[in-house]
């Protein structure tokens, strides 16, 4: 049995660390700052693992209380609770297991920042806002764990915040998700008012009840004020009540998981340290969407068109931010871009019902995209804060366990048979094909973009592995004082020619313990949490969407149990086309990035029209940046000179003065000090009194 205490000390251990850090920093010092987080950390990881293997081993049952009410007032409660199941007890793992070889890489990278304990302070308060959020019980719980996540994100992009680019990326960052929170809030509000509860188990109890299968009426057709109304349509507009609910709440998930139209704050937040790079993009905030998604399983298994929202939103995220990768120089956008992409690939598996197969991948991808994270914060620890890949090369002898991790990384990334993401990458795309077999154009048109996206990933993969650490040393070329990475506040003087380096041990061994999962985790877990009953009771499917169940039929069946199921698996891929197109990006990079490079020059200059599109990212940040932010300002500095100085100012402030100006200017020529004149009033005066007595005394 699960118990209580357990529960909380994985949640507050971070907590605590996090305030002792920020608040007593210069008292414990920086090694006290690292030790004290460290340890909070630890425990929680060594307590979610010990969860995780009740339910796996002891056969422990689902917990789901609350831990303390803050009000009640009638019907409607709020409380802090926990729901830790399979799905729970999974991101917890895998949480505070990449958090904690986080912190330790951090004692190394940030060794000379100034900020070293707010840094400290400010990773150990995102885990534990994130473990707020995966294990809530309750929507108001939730949503406390997302505002956190984004708070704390929003401080850690902008750590350096002496650096605009900063500033504006973390700013960029919180005011995007706060669009997707708009919708969020809306779904929020939607289960409140249908259900009349924020309590998970009492609105999936009522998923299935007939007053949530109807419509209510969006928009009456009509515009009108007062007595008037104009007929805008012939009829009201009708919404599926669990539709707007599914979709409001997946807007929320477009913010976090940035998904188009809402991905353009990830690459920018790549202006906060790399530690912190990882921590976002591997294992925290943009995994919450995700979550939450499958999480919620029971609703949107209710909506066919919110699952095709859902479906469309992912594949072209999947597609068209992996091609924006190609063209990055930047190492670090290189795996943001990198992210992008595989978080599509998530939100397929979800608008297909595959929501195991999206957490599976959400957890294999935590590991080896951390470690790309990672590795390559330690090539620009060797490189001396240098970013730009240009730069680089034939930095394998230089640092070659940051080499071979990152290959690891890499090929585990692209899908190689054996290693983690092939196991999870696969099934998520055989899961599309299934769906598209039986769909529409929008089933159809997710399987075709997250098979090309195979291609894709591995080119652009190969691309950063080739220009680091192998061909030409041009780092040799320029001198360091010319300078062109983004990722560091200075360059620490480092001046000349750069030297390179291999890193310190607090950076290269949580490499090497983040290259173990990387090829095994998805070879041990593939079976029980895809095509076992590892997530039953966590994650429910209507059997005729189960298109995971459809995959193992095609992928798993009669294989005489999960190990040589596995093995018969990885051996499968030489028949699959997904190996093929993997291959052949993996074979096109090699050409020419190793024995061509002058090829890809003459490339870039006969697509130069295609190019500038890439670099320019399709125009988003020009349409949020020039268009919203910049629309906005525009309609301020109109209300301001029409509206503010115009009608305000001069209608209402300076003619109302005007007006009482030229009304006492008149009645001041009644006040001359001329007796005769008082007089001649008074006289007139008492003539008006008396003939108006007469006249109501004749009447």
């Amino acid at each position: 049995m699960i118990s209580m205490n357990i529960l909380l000390v994985i949640a507050l251990a971070p907590l605590f660390g996090s305030a002792v850090a920020g608040l007593f920093g210069k008292q414990v010092g920086r090694a006290g700052a690292h030790w004290v987080t460290i340890l909070g950390v630890a425990v929680s990881c060594a307590l979610s693992l010990h969860v995780l293997w009740q339910f796996i081993a002891g056969g422990a049952a689902p917990f789901n209380e609350n831990v303390y009410t803050f009000f009640q007032v009638g019907g409607y409660s709020a409380h802090v609770g926990f729901m830790v199941d399979t799905l729970t007890a999974m991101m917890m793992v895998v949480v505070t297991f990449v958090s904690l070889l986080v912190h330790v890489y951090t004692i190394g990278y940030m060794e000379e920042d100034p900020g070293y304990q707010r840094f400290f302070s400010y990773i150990s308060l995102f885990t534990f806002s994130m473990l707020m959020l995966v294990m809530s019980n309750n929507f108001l719980q939730l949503f406390f764990g997302w505002e956190a996540v984004g708070l704390v994100s929003y401080l850690l992009i902008g750590f350096w915040y002496k650096r605009p680019t900063a500033i504006f990326a973390n700013l960029k960052a919180f005011l995007v998700n706060r669009v997707g929170d708009f919708g969020f809030l809306l779904g929020i509000a939607g289960v409140l008012a249908w259900v009349g509860t924020l309590d998970y188990a009492t609105v999936f109890a009522h998923a299935y009840n007939s007053e949530l299968q109807g419509t209510f009426t969006l928009w009456s057709g009509k515009i009108g004020f007062g007595g008037w109304s104009y007929d805008v349509l012939s009829g009201p507009v009708q919404v599926e009540i669990m539709t707007f609910i599914c979709i409001c709440l997946f807007i929320g998930a477009m913010g976090k998981s940035a998904q188009v139209p809402l991905h353009v704050w990830l690459p920018d937040s790549m202006e906060g340290p790399t530690p912190i790079s990882a921590l976002i993009h591997a294992a925290t905030m943009v995994t919450a969407g995700i979550f939450m998604v499958a999480r919620m399983s029971p609703l949107f298994e209710q909506s066919e068109t919110a699952l095709a929202f859902v479906l469309f939103v992912g594949a072209t995220t999947a597609f068209f931010t992996g091609l924006i990768g190609i063209v990055q120089n930047d190492i670090k956008r290189v795996v943001a871009y990198s992210t992008l992409s595989q978080l599509g690939y998530m939100t397929v598996a979800l608008g297909v019902s595959a929501y195991s197969a999206a957490v599976f991948h959400l957890m294999t991808h935590a590991f080896f995209k951390a470690l790309l994270f990672l590795a390559a914060g330690s090539v620009i620890i060797g490189m001396h804060h240098e970013q730009d890949m240009r730069r680089m090369g034939g930095l394998k002898k230089y640092m070659p366990i940051t080499y071979w991790t990152s290959l690891i990384g890499t090929l585990a990334l692209v899908g190689t048979p054996f290693l983690s993401g092939y196991f999870s990458k696969d099934t998520i795309i055989v899961a599309a094909q299934m769906a598209a077999k039986e769909g529409g154009w929008v089933q159809q048109y997710g399987y075709y973009a997250v098979l090309l996206g195979v291609f894709i990933t591995a080119f652009y993969s190969f691309r950063l592995l080739y220009l680091t650490f192998h061909g030409k040393e041009r780092f040799r070329e320029v001198a360091h004082d010319d300078h062109h990475g983004d990722d560091h506040h200075d360059d620490h003087g480092h001046h000349g020619p750069v030297e390179p380096h291999e890193s310190p041990w607090v950076v290269t061994v949580p490499l090497v313990l983040l290259a173990i999962p990387s090829i095994f985790i998805g070879f041990f877990t593939v079976g029980p949490m895809l095509f076992g009953d590892f997530f039953r009771g966590a994650i429910e499917v209507m059997p005729a969407h189960d298109t995971v169940a459809k995959a193992g039929e095609l992928l798993w069946h009669d294989h005489g149990g999960w190990f040589m199921a596995a093995v018969k698996f990885g051996a499968h891929a030489i028949e699959s086309v997904v190996f093929w197109l993997a291959f052949a990006g993996f074979a096109l990079a090699t050409y020419i990035y190793l024995f061509n490079p002058a090829l890809a020059d003459r490339l870039a200059t006969l697509f130069a029209p295609v190019v500038r599109v890439l670099e320019n990212k399709y125009g988003f940040d020009d349409l949020w940046i020039k268009g919203f932010a910049g629309g906005g300002i525009k309609l301020g500095r109109f209300s301001w000179k029409k509206a503010d100085a115009g009608l305000i100012d001069g209608l209402l402030v300076n003619g109302s003065a005007t007006l009482v100006d030229r009304v006492a200017g008149l009645v001041r020529q009644l006040q001359n000090g001329r007796l005769y004149n008082y007089a001649f009033a008074m006289i007139l005066g008492l003539i008006v009194l008396l003939a108006v007595l007469v006249k109501m005394t004749g009447a």
